[in-house]
């Protein structure tokens, strides 16, 4: 096993607790000396030293014990594993509260990562798309609106690879809104796709297709699942240069 595979193991390990084969392959790595393990086992220990510390333990006195011990009749017993078996019961609860708690931190931190992940692949498409767009031999660029506040912005279409919108004055749509692209072909809206505007107003969306015979670009807001045609006015429109 590698230490990876070791790394929820050395605080039981510490603790006395590990179970097979965990333990054994613990010890071979100690044994040869390897820095990672010896830096864990490190940390665990000091790890335990510190919980320990938070509840110092307060002997009684021989005398103080024998006068309880007869107050309930009983008589003074050697050794007796009660208090290990406390101590140990301590631990194994502290442990399975720990390694809970440490298993539900990394599970969430997990799946921030793959969602910071996903959303950086779309981002990173998206990007990849607008540019081969935005630098096709065929493709042709239309504005749509020229002063604040109505949006404004430009539109590229290659009709090999699809349209690019690129607007401003697009303030965030309401919880349960999005925005939605259309493509007007032969006066009929097409829906060609969904997107969101950032904190300032700025918007960029791609949608991948055949352009040909398309007359004009508009946007609407519509309810966050689409719609297959609008519901709402458009907030703009932009027509596109014929012969596509």
């Amino acid at each position: 096993m590698n230490c990876n595979e070791l790394r929820d193991h050395y605080e039981l390990y510490a603790m006395g607790l590990a179970d097979e084969p965990e333990r054994s392959e613990i010890n071979a790595h100690l044994n040869r000396r390897c820095e990672i393990c010896m830096q864990e086992m490190t940390k665990a220990r000091q790890t335990l030293a510190l919980l320990s510390g938070t509840a110092p333990a307060a002997a009684p006195s021989p005398a103080l014990r024998r006068r309880i011990l007869a107050s309930v009749g009983g008589a003074q017993r050697g050794f007796g594993w009660s208090p290990f078996l406390a101590a140990a019961l301590g631990l194994a609860l502290f442990a399975a509260v720990y390694f809970g708690g440490r298993e539900r931190d990394l599970a969430r931190e997990l799946a921030r990562v793959r969602e910071e992940n996903r959303r950086q692949n779309i981002e990173l498409t998206n990007l990849s798309q607008a540019f081969t767009i935005i630098t096709g031999k065929d493709t042709v660029m239309s504005t749509f609106g020229d002063s604040e506040p109505k949006p404004k912005g430009k539109i590229f279409v290659s009709p090999g690879q699809g349209v690019l919108l690129i607007g401003g004055n697009l303030p965030p749509a309401p919880t349960g809104k999005m925005y939605e692209m259309w493509i007007i072909k032969d006066g009929k809206p097409q829906p060609a796709g969904m997107f969101q505007s950032t904190a300032d107003g700025s918007a960029m969306h791609v949608h991948r297709g055949n352009t040909g015979n398309m007359a004009a670009v508009a946007v609407t807001l519509e309810d966050e699942a689409g719609a297959d045609q609008p519901t709402s006015t458009p907030l703009f429109a932009a027509p596109i240069r014929t012969g596509l």
